[in-house]
Parts: structure tokens; sequence; C-alpha cells
């Protein structure tokens, strides 16, 4: 199934929410006081999405979170984002990363197994050599899967691992997991912490979850993990036409020294793989944020030009640059400009207004058909042209409408319908 055709949905839907700041970064490792952090990014909430404007949007650096939209303001940030991706077919895992593959399997099989199994099914001097000289994803990934091993040898392993994937829901198990990871990983106060902003952030999705005849899956998942039928972690995946994007990964700190993290990243890059999706997107490299500089370690992986919208390698010297210099980076376009506007007050036109990178230019605008654009109320959708007021272009509707079609780019803006009021 082609991107075109992926999916039930034919259209979007989204309200406009414009442009905010805040004075929290979580990201942010600067001293507050001494340089006060800033985040910016524009906004839309959505309650249906298709999965191929949901990718036409990720290439444009944006993100979601439950039903919102944001794309991030680089030149207004404290922390720059950068959406990094890797292609499945290419992906060599480090050193470090099969180790922690290793030593989970062989703590799921145990060593009694391990040894029965060298007995009954010895290899062959070339099998040790290849097993020893290259490093196979999907085996690795696979290899402590109950549903792997249940039939081949009799020797029970010491532990039953399951690994499923399902459409995105809330279940209690599933809380529990997450009420643990935001308390002890994230040292969130149990008041901060609650079912509601849970089933808002990692259940509820505008996606919707297709099958095609083939078998390939889209729309909005958890790939749950399984220990002697215990959930143990859980990763959070929209599955597009052609990406496998991870959204949120948990786990319970009793598993914390097993590195389930590593191990969640290979198999979800295996998933990109196997399942025909071809590329494995692991959210926002942000590389002044040493908790957020481990997605360079999977490579070779990309980076999206803020600017330009195209996507460039992850080299050695490039990763080094961004991460010793925290402001804007020459590597991209220059440094920002020069503004004299106030974020935290931002309306209608902002994004256009402030050189927001990665918009349509002035150039692109100016070609597009705004008024083409399909807008609609409680009881109603027209286009834009249709509206009484429209054609002043300094008003607020003009504005709105001009501002989402530049942020949102011209393949989702000629499909989408545009929510007022």
């Amino acid at each position: 199934m082609s991107a075109a055709t992926a999916g039930s949905q034919s259209t979007s839907a989204f309200s406009y929410q414009g442009s905010f700041s805040s004075t929290h970064c979580g990201y942010c490792e600067t001293d507050p006081k001494e340089n006060p952090p800033l985040r910016s990014s524009f906004y839309l909430r959505t309650k249906v999405l298709t999965v191929r404007h949901y990718q036409c949007l990720v290439d444009r650096g944006w993100r979601r979170s439950g039903t919102t939209l944001y794309k991030p303001h680089i030149t207004l940030s404290c922390c720059k984002h950068y959406t990094i991706r890797l292609h499945a077919d290419t992906f060599k895992a480090s050193r470090d990363q099969r180790q922690c593959l290793h030593k989970w399997t062989r703590n799921v099989l145990g060593e009694d197994y391990i040894r029965e199994a060298a007995k009954k099914y010895p290899k062959s001097k070339e099998e040790k050599k290849k097993q020893n000289n290259s490093f196979n994803l999907a085996e690795s990934v696979h290899a402590p899967e109950y549903s792997t091993i249940e039939s081949s040898i009799p020797p029970e392993p010491a532990h039953k691992f399951e690994v499923t994937l399902e459409p995105a829901s809330f279940s209690d198990e599933k809380y529990e997991v997450y009420e643990n990871y935001q308390r002890n990983v994230h040292k969130e106060e149990p008041h901060e912490i609650s079912a509601a902003g849970f089933k808002r952030f990692l259940c509820e999705s505008p996606l919707p979850t297709t099958t095609t005849e083939s078998g390939k899956r889209f729309g909005s998942y958890h790939m749950c993990y399984r220990l002697d039928g215990r959930l143990i972690a859980m990763g959070v995946l929209d599955l597009l036409p052609d990406v496998v994007s991870g959204v949120y990964f948990i786990y319970h700190n009793d598993f914390e020294s097993w590195h389930l993290g590593k191990v969640s990243a290979c198999h979800e890059a295996c998933l990109a793989k196997e399942g025909g999706y071809g590329c494995y997107y692991m959210g926002y490299y942000i590389p002044s944020c040493q908790k957020m500089r481990y997605k360079a370690t999977y490579g070779p992986s990309e980076l999206l030009d803020p600017s330009t919208n195209v996507w460039v390698p992850l080299t050695a010297d490039l990763k080094s640059s961004l991460e010793a210099d925290s402001t804007w980076s020459n590597r991209f376009s220059g440094p920002p400009p020069d503004l004299d506007i106030d974020p935290s007050n931002a309306g209608a036109g902002f994004s256009i207004d402030s050189q927001m990178p990665g918009i349509m230019s002035q150039e692109e605008l100016d070609e597009f058909d705004l008024g083409a654009v399909k807008v609609a109320a409680r009881t109603f959708q027209t286009t834009a042209d249709n509206l009484q007021g429209f054609e002043d272009t300094e008003g607020i509707l003009y504005r709105v409408v001009r501002e989402t079609v530049a942020t949102v780019g011209p393949e989702v803006a000629r499909e989408m319908v545009l929510r007022l009021g």
C-alpha cells in the first residue's frame, strides 16, 4: 500500500491554537536564573488525522502529544529540537546495543536452557564463525521471545518473554508501569501523575488504526513487553506509511538495570524493517541535553534540516559541532534573525512574522490559493473565500488561514479542514 492510499480516512481536521511560549523547559540544563529558558512552538489540535498527513507533518519537523500537534520554533527556543531518523535496512547496532540485547536474552532464557540448547543443536564451525563475525538484528531481537523458542527445544526457558503490538488503549496495568516510570525515572511528584494525564498523553490519538490485506498496520499502537505474564515495559508507536515513529517508552524500575530502552529501540527498528515501513523515527534529537543525546548513537542516522526540510547525514563532525554549541548551529542556514517580537504574546501570523524555519516561503504562499482552503464551524463546511471578511488580508481570519497553511505545508493544506471557533 502506498502513502497515497494508506489508511481509511481521506482528510484531516485541525483546530488553530497558534504559537505559545513557556518559561519552563524540561530539557534545558542551563541555570534558569542566569539564562532563563524559553520554549516556543506552533500548535494545532486534531481528533481526525490521516497517517499520510501526519507523515507529511513529521517530515516538516512536527510531533504529537495525544491529540495536540506541535512544531518547535528552533530559533526562539533554548534547546534545539532536530527530527532524527534512521533507515532500518542500514541500521548497525553498536557494540553496547548488541551487548544489551545479548544480556537480556541470557537473562530470559537462563543458563540451563542455553546449555541444553547447545547440546541438542550444536553449531558447525561455519555457523559459529558467522555468528561471531556478523550481527543479525531480527535474530537478536527475537531470540528471547517465547513464540520463537517454545516448540524448538523441550527444556523451558527461565522466563516467558512476550512482545505484542496492540492498538493504543488504556488499562490499569499500563498505567501502573507509567506511574512507576514517571515517579522513579522522571522524578515527578505523585500529585503530578494521573490516569487522566496518561490517557491524554499516551492513549488518545487522532490516528485511525487500520490493517491492510497484507497485514501492514497503521495508526497508534502500544508495543507491550511482558515477562512471565507481567507487563514490564511499553513503547508507544505511530505506524505511518513509510515510518515507525517512536512516541514514548516506559518501563518499571524493577528492570532498570537491563537497559530496556536500548532493547526496545532495537525492537522498533526491527519492526520498521520487517513491517515494510522503511524508516525508524526516534523523535527529537536535542544536542544540548545529555539525556537526549543517546539518539545519535543509533545509526547511521539523518537529521532534518529545520530550514529546508531536507534530510542530511548525521556525521561525526556535525554531531560534534551541534553538541559543542548549544546555540543555533551555522551548519543549518546561519544564525537566527534579529526579531523585535514577544513570543509570549503571539497572535495569528506569528510563525510567518517571526521567520520560523521550515515553513513555506513567501513565494510559495503567493502561489498557494488560500481561498480554496476548506474551513468548518459547528454546522457547516465551506472554503475560506466564502467567509465574510476573508478578503481583509490584515484581518484575523485571513491571517489564521495563512499561518496554518504556511506551517503545515502545501501537501496537507490542500486537503485539510481548518475548524474555526
